[in-house]
């Protein structure tokens, strides 16, 4: 019987990893395979699960740490979803802060794993604006050196640079950014896609992850005193809010309300959102889940999923990932969710936080590092 393939895909927060995993997973199971995801963040409570989840996924969280840290809830995870559904296919989405991973996971399961699975090469997404800024070729709000430290790192690990949502940029900027990812990377292909939309790319890009094989390049040389302090100046933030409500609301109007006084507010704080990620799901629904994503501070808050009836209680979680104090991002959501600020979206709801934790990321420790 072959091996299972395991694949992992990467990107810096923001890039659609989840989008792209969820596609992948889909066009994987229409197709007769089973599939095993592995999602992962620093705390608890991710939003990234629950949708998975909600598409009928099996699906392992691993929280507390990257993979890299915890190399060891990785592999008991593959082993749980091995026990449980048995899976053709993993499909690992790392946490968008961390790099390192070809050297610290991939690796080490070769060396460790190579009996029981079969690795992709490592693929790392990107989101066309963000990657402009940082490489220099448009203007916009951007991360502090030892942030964008990390993103470039990613990009310099990468296998595969995976251009993802060419649907929201014109042709000729993304041939742009194309052009100088080779220039800067050139041991990496390049592909360019919509997680979004699908398509002919998409399927390109997976059917080379699927069959590719991993060479054996060294690892790359990485200052791991600079990535800690780019990591710790990131504010993480995970809560869960119950709503309730005499009359029924709109959950993609206060989704939307809500995302929107957050980045104003993180904006005045002179800060920048890398992630800001809320799902709502319904106290009387079978299932169904609203979803926002929000990728920077000058961006309209959109919904990728939505609820079509008015609900009149749920459970709201949020994810948001900034370039900002932690205790500075918890008042700022605890100031959006106060009935002053809910009043003025017309969504007269009672939000009442059930958890709430806000934390910068410790400094990354492997558990494992193979040079080759």
């Amino acid at each position: 019987m072959d091996k299972p393939r395991y694949i992992m895909i990467g990107g810096f927060l923001g890039a659609g990893k989840t989008t792209a995993i969820a596609r992948f997973g889909q066009y994987l199971a229409d197709g007769g395979k089973r599939v095993g995801l592995i999602t992962n963040d620093q705390a608890n409570g991710l939003v990234d699960t629950a949708m998975l989840r909600s598409r009928g996924f099996a699906t392992e969280e691993i929280a507390g740490g990257c993979f890299c840290c915890r190399f060891s809830s990785l592999t008991n995870a593959a082993e749980n979803l091995t026990a449980s559904t048995k899976p053709d296919v993993f499909l690992a989405e790392p946490v968008g802060s961390c790099t390192d991973l070809v050297a610290t996971v991939t690796y080490p399961l070769r060396r460790l794993y190579n009996d029981q699975y079969d690795l992709a090469p490592f693929s790392v997404l990107v989101d066309p604006v963000r990657a402009r800024r940082v490489l220099g070729l448009d203007d916009g709000r951007q991360f502090s050196p030892k942030v964008t430290y990390i993103y470039r790192k990613q990009l310099q690990e990468a296998h595969a640079i995976v251009i993802n949502k060419t649907d929201s940029m014109d042709a000729e900027a993304i041939d742009g950014l194309e052009a100088v990812l080779k220039s800067e990377f050139p041991a990496s292909r390049i592909f360019r896609i919509s997680a979004r939309q699908g398509g002919i790319e998409f399927e390109k890009w997976m059917d080379w992850v699927l069959e590719e094989t991993i060479g054996n390049t060294p690892a790359m040389d990485i200052d791991y005193d600079i990535y800690a302090e780019g990591e710790a100046l990131l504010g993480w933030l995970n809560a869960t809010v119950s709503l309730n409500s005499d009359r029924q609301f709109d959950p993609g109007a206060l989704l939307q309300h809500l995302c929107s006084q957050i980045q104003s507010a993180v904006a005045t704080n002179d800060g920048e959102i890398a992630h800001l990620k809320m799902t709502l799901s319904p106290h009387t629904g079978l299932g169904d889940v609203a979803i926002i994503n929000v990728v920077r501070n000058d961006i309209v808050p959109e919904l990728s999923q939505s609820i079509d009836e008015p609900v009149s209680g749920a459970e709201l979680v949020i994810n948001l990932r900034a370039e900002l104090d932690p205790a500075i991002l918890e008042q700022i959501v605890r100031d959006s969710l106060s009935g002053s600020s809910l009043q003025q979206s017309s969504q007269v709801a009672d939000a009442s936080i059930d958890h709430i934790e806000s934390f910068r990321p410790g400094r990354p420790v492997p558990e494992h590092r193979d040079s080759i």
